[in-house]
């Protein structure tokens, strides 16, 4: 997605360590209006998919996935970081580790939303070792619900996750694919 990709290159700050800050548009503040294009985007791509449901995980995923969902007209369910006494009843559990906080989570679902009668499309905001998005992938196939596939606003390519991903027959849809990024040379994106 070319205007993903141009907003990446002009506000997109590379930290060392394999950090990419898009936090004045993407994951701190949030740029709606390209959500929305971000959104209907997914759409496009998940035409014909049937999607009743889509799944994201708390916090940064929740913008993109609910202007997704508005396209779908379905729900967002969001993975939670931590039982909360709001969650009672049955839950779909599953770990991960984050690269960006440093530690692992159980990532929680309640079984109320999701069931095998869902057909579910997963987004999230960034795809690069692909541990959210294994956690993610478990509550689907435990709740034994339809994954229909992986929409990824920016997909780190150079990291092992997206093939990780694919390699297990899930269908992943990368809005941009960043090839390599470093703070001398920039970004270049596949």
């Amino acid at each position: 997605m070319i205007l993903l990709e141009e907003r990446v290159r002009r506000d997109g700050i590379v930290r060392e360590g394999g950090v990419l800050k898009v936090d004045s548009f993407l994951n701190h503040q949030m740029d709606i209006r390209l959500f929305e294009e971000m959104g209907k985007e997914f759409a496009r791509l998940f035409a014909g998919e049937n999607v009743n449901k889509i799944l994201t995980i708390e916090a940064s995923g929740i913008g993109i996935a609910c202007l997704a969902a508005r396209e779908f007209g379905c729900p967002v369910v969001f993975a939670k970081k931590s039982r909360t006494i709001n969650i009672a009843g049955d839950v779909w559990t599953s770990r991960v580790e984050s690269f960006t906080h440093g530690r692992t989570y159980d990532i929680i679902v309640s079984k109320d939303y999701l069931t095998e009668k869902d057909r579910v499309l997963i987004i999230d905001d960034f795809l690069a070792m692909g541990s959210a998005l294994s956690g993610l992938i478990t509550l689907v196939e435990d709740a034994s619900a339809t994954l229909v596939g992986a929409g990824i606003a920016i997909e780190k390519a150079f990291q092992p996750g997206g093939d990780m991903i694919r390699s297990r027959g899930v269908r992943v849809e990368s809005l941009a694919r960043i090839k390599s990024m470093s703070v001398e040379n920039g970004i270049e994106f596949c």
